[in-house]
């Protein structure tokens, strides 16, 4: 088969806030595959504050695993396959360690061009922590010295449609110039242009010689209506990697390591998410979410369409402390299956916060770190949702769309004893509606392929389907009003032997159809009392389904999931729930 590269080998490197990856895929019986992964602590944050350390030694691991030489006795990589099989044809990179970016977002109407440059900010691992646009009620130089307070990493600029006025966007200009100016040399932020482009040769002379970098990219709104963040997204991913070669030693070589291609891992992901989408076509969503120590991140892929918001107040990490802004332990304690004082579940969050790269060692502890990354991701997710175009199908407003797939990655998740217990997470969490297969990325895969797809389009799609991914089940979920104990699901599953088995769902319930890797079969799905499972109210499914890690669930808790405030009766329904699951 042929290569879009001359070599067949890619090496991807995956540097995250708690672990770096090594990961190898290769060319086996045609096409290409996983090979092997190896991993190691980051070094990225102290006492290493190096990349470098925490990168040889993911690659040591893979060539023990492999048996296969990557570094020669130089430290040098070996680019290319040698004669006795040692070496690599192509390496890729993917970062999502260091700090969260600290970004101003500057544009012209706060409800326009000023809310597009935020949401450009967030499909990175960055936080807006001041903006300034004409609606701004301060001074000239009180925007300027609430600029120099926040000591930005990036000022992002947005305004002005194509061909329109340019008067006021040469104001916001000049007053960023001047924040700029007033700034340490070693301080100077990074600067993202994506507005009226008549005004980019102005930017170009006005802000390149002030700023730490100068990136010009398209009008995030080219008219009024209209929203296009896909080439800036691109020129944020390289000013996101510019940024973090000033902020920690070993990127830069990295990178030439990678010819220059290193990615932000969220723009990776997405960019796979975007090539499903578009292969899958436009009648359902796709969904990827990462639940990772830097951030929680999810992107949604519809047809042409690609949403990516990154949360790193809701990372497992360092940051796990701040999740206690945006929720309480008693939500957390909600989703535990024992009872566990809440001073002990504030307690394990701020030994974590202290303690990043610590595994639960108890089974309370599991209990705790699991509830935290359900709540975490309900979070993420609740915010997502509110921000997706109308145009994705949803069965309710207040709801997820209908996704086609869901793929899940991240400690919490692929780390989980059990697939059980990773897919409860994501069921709980996510509360997808309709029919969905959920795919598990127990190797953090997902960066990578979107890393490859630059040196190889063919790899990311052929190693998807060859089992690099642990399919865990088929979920069908109804949206129903009907009363707790009504029947809303009949559901028959035919195998491939001829053996029919029937279930009836009510309101409320959980069951399992068990259907092993390597089978198929028909499933007849009937909606009751107008119960709705994607194609209308009490619309019949049929469809033929593979097997998986669990089979065939049928999840009738409810959209939204209402979990009862008795807590002896929630804890034991959560037993039920994970029993039903395996455990």
């Amino acid at each position: 088969m042929a290569s879009i590269i001359e070599g067949d080998s890619v090496l991807s490197i995956d540097v995250g806030s708690a672990t770096t990856r090594a990961i190898l895929f290769d060319v086996v019986d045609g096409r290409y595959r996983f090979i092997a992964i190896g991993q190691s602590l980051s070094t990225a944050h102290a006492p290493f504050n190096d990349i470098s350390d925490g990168v040889g030694e993911a690659i040591d691991r893979l060539a023990e695993i492999t048996g296969r030489k990557f570094i020669d006795e130089e430290q040098h990589l070996i680019s290319s396959i040698q004669e006795d099989g040692s070496g690599v044809d192509a390496i890729t990179a993917t970062i999502s360690a260091g700090a969260t970016l600290r970004i101003v977002a500057a544009g012209l109407l706060s409800e326009v061009s000023l809310e597009s440059a935020k949401n450009l900010a967030e499909s990175t691992y960055g936080q807006v922590v001041e903006s300034i646009s004409l609606n701004d009620p301060r001074k000239e130089e009180e925007q300027i010295d609430a600029i120099l307070k926040t000591k930005p990493d990036l000022i992002i600029i947005a305004g002005g449609t194509d061909e329109g006025a340019s008067r006021s966007l040469k104001k916001i200009i000049e007053i960023i110039g001047l924040a700029i100016y007033l700034m340490p040399k070693d301080e100077r932020p990074a600067i993202l242009f994506a507005g009226n482009q008549q005004m980019a040769q102005e930017v170009h002379d006005t802000l390149e010689p002030l700023s730490s970098s100068l990136h010009i990219t398209s009008n995030i709104r080219p008219s009024v209506t209209t929203e296009d963040l896909r080439p800036a997204r691109t020129a944020l991913a390289k000013a996101f990697v510019e940024i973090r070669k000033t902020q920690i030693p070993g990127i830069e070589a990295l990178d030439m390591w990678a010819g220059g291609r290193m990615l932000p891992s969220v723009f990776a992901e997405g960019r796979i998410i975007h090539l499903l989408s578009k292969l899958y076509g436009a009648e359902k969503a796709l969904l990827s979410v990462n639940l990772g120590a830097s951030a929680a991140t999810l992107s949604v892929g519809f047809g042409s369409h690609l949403q990516t918001k990154v949360y790193p107040h809701l990372g497992m990490g360092e940051d796990i402390a701040k999740l206690l802004n945006y929720t309480t332990p008693e939500n957390i304690a909600r989703w535990l299956s024992i009872d566990i004082p809440l001073q002990e579940i504030s307690d394990y969050i701020y030994t974590k916060a202290l303690y990043p790269n610590s595994i639960p060692a108890t089974k309370e502890d599991l209990q705790i770190e699991q509830a935290l990354g359900r709540e975490a991701l309900r979070i993420a997710a609740e915010s997502t949702q509110k921000k997706l175009p109308d145009d994705v199908p949803a069965l309710k407003k207040n709801l997820f769309p209908l996704f086609e797939l869901i793929l899940a990655g991240g400690s919490v998740i692929s780390n989980a004893p059990s697939f059980g217990q990773s897919l409860l997470i994501l069921l709980d969490a996510l509360q997808p509606t309709g029919i969905s297969t959920i795919i598990l990325d127990k190797n953090n895969l997902l960066p990578a392929l979107g890393a490859t797809a630059d040196v190889n389009s063919l790899l990311p799609v052929q190693a998807l389907e060859t089992g690099a991914f642990i399919n865990l089940a088929t979920v069908v979920s109804p949206v129903s009003s009907a009363r707790y104990g009504t029947g809303i699901l009949k559901a028959t599953l035919r195998r491939a032997d001829g053996s029919v088995s029937t279930e009836e769902l009510k309101q409320g319930g959980f069951k399992l159809f068990p259907l092993r890797m390597g089978e198929t079969a028909d499933l007849n799905l009937q909606p009751l009392h107008r119960a709705d499972i994607g194609r209308g109210a009490g619309k019949k499914v049929t469809t033929k389904v593979g097997g998986s890690a669990l089979g065939i669930v049928l999840d009738g808790r409810g959209r939204p999931l209402d979990l009862t405030s008795d807590d002896v009766r929630r804890r034991e329904l959560i037993k039920k729930w994970l029993w039903t699951l395996g455990g």
